[in-house]
């Protein structure tokens, strides 16, 4: 294993970022604020709890995992997509580092950014409602599953996209509105049938209610071990599209 040529491109995305720190970090944290202000001063006016638990303090895990699916697939596909504007990508791909090493480099910054946004969020969060962890290693086992997962997806994205406006064509048209509809400032129990049904084939609903159940125990309304279990299974589709992209070269050697 190339340590030191993961510990290259992990430095360098992190850099990266403290050039953007703006951008990277402060702005995510302001546009929570701004939910807190918007969602709950004027919805928990008119719902003051949800199942023992105060409506500002319900909407937090659904504004951290918005926050991380979408950070996680931008930082992720903006990575590996300069490399390819530039060109720069055919030198890495001569580099004597593998392309487990690669993805290594480039997810991992891209996570542990995304994980870091998450905490100061919920550190943020802690200013404006009073909150409780019922079970912090899963918390932090959903955080870093999600964000591990969700950083492959933006890499495989980075890769796909010809252009800059590609690169924002399935988080805007795709992910935020999976986020919004999956219950991330609602209950799904709140929905009329059918579509609380409906809700139910949002992948986005199970990460939000599997993060839900960590931070509150049974207020989740699915299940934690399907939360679980599509977490895996995503990880592991990533990983295959993943395998497959390197070994046909799809948009990196042609």
């Amino acid at each position: 294993m190339n340590f030191h040529g993961i510990w290259a491109i992990y430095k360098f995305e992190m850099a990266r970022t403290l050039r953007t720190l703006w951008q990277s970090i402060v702005t995510p944290v302001i546009t929570t604020a701004l939910y807190f202000i918007v969602f709950g001063s004027g919805m928990g006016s008119r719902i003051p709890s949800i199942e023992g638990v105060p409506y500002g303090s319900f909407i937090v895990p659904g504004l951290i995992m918005l926050s991380l699916l979408t950070q996680s697939v931008a930082n992720a596909s903006i990575g590996i997509y300069f490399p390819k504007f530039t060109g720069t990508v055919f030198e890495l791909l001569s580099a004597p580092i593998s392309a487990v090493e690669l993805v290594i480099g480039f997810v991992g910054a891209a996570a542990t950014k995304s994980v870091v946004i998450g905490l100061i969020i919920l550190l943020t969060s802690g200013l404006f409602v009073p909150l409780r962890v019922d079970h912090p290693l899963a918390m932090l086992a959903f955080l870093l599953l999600t964000s591990i997962s969700f950083s492959m997806f933006g890499f495989i994205i980075g890769i796909w996209a010809k252009g800059f406006e590609q690169l924002n064509v399935v988080p805007a048209l795709i992910l935020t509105p999976l986020t919004f509809l999956g219950g991330s400032f609602y209950p799904l129990s709140f929905l009329p049938e059918p579509w609380r049904t409906v809700s139910l084939f949002n992948p986005v609903a199970y990460l939000i209610s599997g993060f839900r159940w960590a931070f509150f125990g049974d207020v989740g309304d699915i299940d934690v071990r399907w939360s679980l279990g599509f977490v895996a299974l995503f990880l592991a589709l990533c990983l295959g599209l993943i395998v497959t992209i390197f070994r046909t070269g799809y948009r990196l050697k042609n």
